[in-house]
């Protein structure tokens, strides 16, 4: 069984299709939450950003899976984790999805390769092409979900960028932080972190989204100073030694 270890919980991995990745792990501990938030997890696969959402102060939290799969193994690591009645694991299409609320944070890694070609893994297809959801769909249901002062946050390829940019105003939301993400100091990024909101028709002209840089690694498998801090919660690596 493929495990993957961090100080609080532990995510098994080997019948998802999407493992953990450090792009992933830095995504999740950047999550703009705040104390006592609902989140809902769209294509939530191992449960991984679920749980650091859990663990940075989320109240409650809904992982919604289409995979059985994938949302089997969310399950077991949802309930093997020490919130098992906090994160609630639903395999359902997003699209399908009924809901009674809306929540503070719509969070959702999506299929990242739009008009790509497909590999022989269909899990691994489902999980990263976006024929199943397309970018449209996606961010017209984050709208439906997303509170009204609530947040929505993707990560996605920069390539993508001006596409979600485009549907995001389509659908009246606008960008409000963007946070670039480099793996290697000095490279080039290729993915970033959106946050998207419902456009505030009295500040709609004044909004200027920030927009930040953060260099993964300085070496090879050594972290820059700025990744160590937002992964020092969770990453075993980081973990402090237990006071005498």
């Amino acid at each position: 069984m493929s495990v993957f270890k961090l100080q609080q919980f532990s995510i098994s991995q080997s019948q998802s299709a999407m493992k953990v990745c450090t792009d992933s792990l830095m995504f999740g501990a950047m999550a703009p939450i705040d104390f006592n938030d609902t989140v809902l997890d769209i294509g939530a696969g191992t449960g991984l950003l679920s749980l650091m959402c859990k663990q940075l102060g989320a109240s409650k939290v809904t992982a919604v899976e289409l995979t059985p799969e994938a949302a089997c193994e969310a399950a077991l690591n949802v309930s093997q984790s020490p919130w098992p009645q906090d994160i609630t694991v639903i395999n359902q299409d997003i699209l399908l999805f009924e809901h009674s609320a809306r929540y503070d944070l719509v969070i959702c890694n999506p299929p990242f390769f739009e008009h790509h070609l497909k590999n022989d893994d269909p899990l691994r297809n489902t999980a990263r092409h976006t024929d199943t959801l397309s970018f449209a769909s996606l961010i017209k249901m984050c709208k439906m979900l997303c509170a009204t002062q609530g947040k929505i946050y993707l990560l996605v390829p920069i390539h993508t960028v001006d596409k979600i940019n485009a549907l995001a105003k389509e659908n009246q939301l606008q960008l409000s932080n963007r946070t670039d993400f480099v793996t290697l100091v000095g490279g080039t990024a290729k993915v970033c972190a959106l946050t998207l909101q419902h456009i505030d028709d009295k500040e709609q002209n004044n909004n200027i989204p920030g927009h930040q840089f953060i260099n993964i690694y300085q070496s090879h498998q050594h972290y820059t100073l700025q990744s160590e801090e937002l992964l020092a919660p969770f990453l075993l690596r980081f973990a402090k030694e237990p006071e005498s």
